[in-house]
């Protein structure tokens, strides 16, 4: 068996929030007594298209999910994570944590180096290419621009958020201006 280290880190931008972005937390969870889960682009200043939720959405939708897995409240949290700042990520989690990673492209390899030049502690739970890499968040918002089916890709919590406020329509609307301006662009 583990033995659990006091507070644990992942991170990630859970635009949309799937089923192996809960694998990923679930690993990490197990791992440790508190995990804190960094949001990345909280501030969706950028790539609209990619980051179609809040970071208060993405945070209920996290919440609501892991609590429904039965993840003990008071054992996560959720913060937002800066990490096109790097020089900012320790005024939101702490130095002393262990920081989870999932390695599964060329990305992941930067934060992985980042979170070492930043004398961090970390682990990496799963190593893969990106063709075994599973599910993307891009695939969902794909999925449910085009009317796909995509329910059977995220936790029941999420697809219920979504589709009672109504934000998959955002997803559309991201995805036909994003159409249209690639028309005025020919």
């Amino acid at each position: 068996m583990l033995s659990k280290v006091d507070i644990g880190v992942v991170h990630g931008r859970f635009q949309v929030f799937h089923l192996k972005h809960m694998e990923y937390i679930l690993a990490a969870k197990m791992r440790c007594k508190k995990l804190i889960i960094g949001m990345e682009e909280p501030d969706r200043l950028s790539m609209k298209k990619e980051n179609p939720f809040t970071f208060y959405e993405r945070f209920e939708m996290i919440q609501e999910a892991l609590m429904d897995f039965g993840v003990v409240r008071e054992e996560f949290d959720i913060v937002p994570l800066p990490m096109k700042y790097p020089e900012r990520i320790l005024n939101y989690v702490p130095k002393e944590a262990v920081y989870y990673l999932n390695i599964c492209d060329e990305e992941d390899m930067r934060m992985l180096e980042l979170f070492e030049k930043l004398h961090l502690q970390t682990e990496v739970l799963m190593r893969k290419t990106p063709g075994k890499k599973g599910i993307t968040g891009a695939e969902i918002r794909r999925s449910i621009a085009l009317g796909e089916e995509w329910r059977q890709f995220v936790p029941k919590t999420v697809y219920d958020y979504i589709i009672s406020r109504g934000l998959e329509n955002r997803i559309f609307e991201n995805e036909k201006q994003e159409t249209y301006l690639d028309f005025l662009r020919i």
